[in-house]
């Protein structure tokens, strides 16, 4: 079996972009600023708010407990295969499908098909089991839920996210088999202990990370899921739906700010930032190892703080158009526009990472152990790294982008018709927005043309 080693980090863009980067940023800017003068002139009354969705499907009772309980014995594969099979990363299981097949690999599915993480939720799937399991006993024997706090909001969800962006992107151990499975472990455990509290519904939408970070993706889909009714609608529509909450700003700006640095960490400007870095912690008596750490945090949390100020910028330049509105609550109504940025991130940032990586899955299925088991005759597939040329991945990645801030660009100027109504007003509130998606979509680009060679 020939795999790659496991790297929590997306793979970079390969050499060889076809023609130079500046290029497609002045394109990408072209594009945005084209778009933008469109949905000026033809775009003038909302569409996406409060559209209508139609049912295609329910379905059958048992299909939702059969998707939780395939997702508890997945969930209970990972976590065996990361303590009891090889150390090995590119030949245990678990590295791979958290991060590849999971973390990178859900998102499109997920953007196509809806949110189909919460059907195979397994801490979701156990805390309705544990719930229904003693309602059939007795009422008595547990108190009812408590009241989920407004104030706190989705910050659970954004200190799972940041939690998990750390172990992915800065802790050296992160690719460790043994590592997974203890971060599944505690991060099971929290859910259960926040559903115990607050209920099971309630703490999925707002406090479980990656209900939430699925949960954004799926609103950009035309499939929505609703107990067990299927619906159709307008693509990015329900994003206009987002329910609006503490800390819903900070989770967005997670999304992105972590898949930047992700980006930056394969640049050369990090590559010689870094070491300043280091010798700064270890001057301050941290050990060198502690100083690696520091110093990707460091970096790790600049990057959302850019993403913040980025964003903070377009707001505040809107509230230059009408004062009638405060900026928090600005920033919150106009936030869901950047569910199409984030998306477009992932799929820009990890799509060599997904479409390498992820073919190593054939393998592991038959050896999930790394023990030289065959169960599928794959356990001997290799990986094809000529799959798709360079200049393939580069329009990729240059197209998600692009398409993802067109997307936000359309999200926000819609919301402007509803939040400022007449059209004139609505569309100088967004000259500050266009500004925002330039903002984003050059920053894309120059972490995906500044590689490290």
């Amino acid at each position: 079996m020939i795999l790659a080693p496991i790297l929590a980090h997306g793979l970079p863009s390969p050499p060889g972009i076809p023609v130079p980067g500046y290029l497609f940023a002045w394109a990408a800017a072209i594009v945005l600023v084209a778009s933008f003068s469109a949905l000026g002139a033809l775009w003038r009354e909302p569409r996406l708010e409060d559209a209508e969705t139609q049912r295609v499907l329910r379905l059958a009772v048992w299909v939702q407990p059969a998707c939780g309980l395939l997702g508890v014995a997945t969930f209970a594969l990972l976590v065996y295969a990361g303590l009891e099979g090889t150390p090995v990363p590119g030949r245990n299981l678990a590295p791979t499908f958290v991060y590849v097949v999971f973390w990178v690999g859900l998102v499109p599915v997920t953007v196509l098909l809806g949110d189909v993480f919460s059907l195979f939720n397994p801490w979701r799937a156990v805390g309705r089991a544990v719930g229904w399991l003693t309602r059939r006993v007795s009422d008595e024997w547990i108190a009812p839920p408590l009241a989920y706090p407004a104030r706190l909001g989705y910050w659970p969800a954004v200190a799972g996210l940041a939690a998990f962006a750390w172990l992915e992107l800065v802790y050296p151990g992160r690719s460790a088999p043994d590592t997974v499975a203890a971060a599944a472990w505690v991060y099971a455990a929290a859910q259960l202990v926040g559903m115990a509290l607050f209920g099971v519904d309630a703490w999925t939408r707002r406090g479980d990370a990656f209900s939430v970070y699925f949960g954004l993706f799926s609103r950009l889909s035309l499939v929505r899921l609703r107990g067990r009714d299927v619906f159709v609608g307008r693509p990015l529509s329900a994003a206009t739906e987002l329910p609006i909450g503490a800390g819903i700003v900070a989770v967005l700006c997670v999304m992105i700010g972590t898949t930047s640095f992700d980006g930056l960490s394969s640049t050369v400007q990090w590559s010689e930032l870094a070491p300043d870095l280091q010798r700064a912690f270890t001057s301050l008596g941290v050990s060198a190892h502690g100083a690696t750490e520091l110093a990707g945090t460091a970096g790790l949390a600049a990057m959302i703080l850019l993403v913040a100020g980025i964003y903070r910028m377009g707001v505040s330049g809107m509230r230059s158009v009408d004062r009638g509105f405060r900026r928090d609550e600005l920033a919150r109504r106009f936030i869901h526009a950047l569910i199409p940025i984030a998306a477009a991130y992932v799929m820009a940032h990890y799509f060599t990472f997904l479409v390498f990586q992820g073919q190593a899955m054939d393998a592991l299925v038959s050896d999930p152990l790394g023990h030289g088991s065959d169960l599928f005759g794959t356990a001997h597939a290799a990986i094809h790294y000529s799959l798709f040329s360079k200049a393939a991945v580069w329009y990729v990645q240059v197209g998600a982008l692009v398409c993802g801030h067109v997307g936000g660009l359309v999200l926000a100027h819609d919301r402007a018709l509803a939040v400022y109504q007449a059209g004139r007003r609505a569309t100088r509130s967004q000259y500050w927005m266009l500004t925002v998606m330039v903002g984003f979509t050059s920053l894309g680009l120059f972490l995906l043309a500044s590689i490290k060679r």
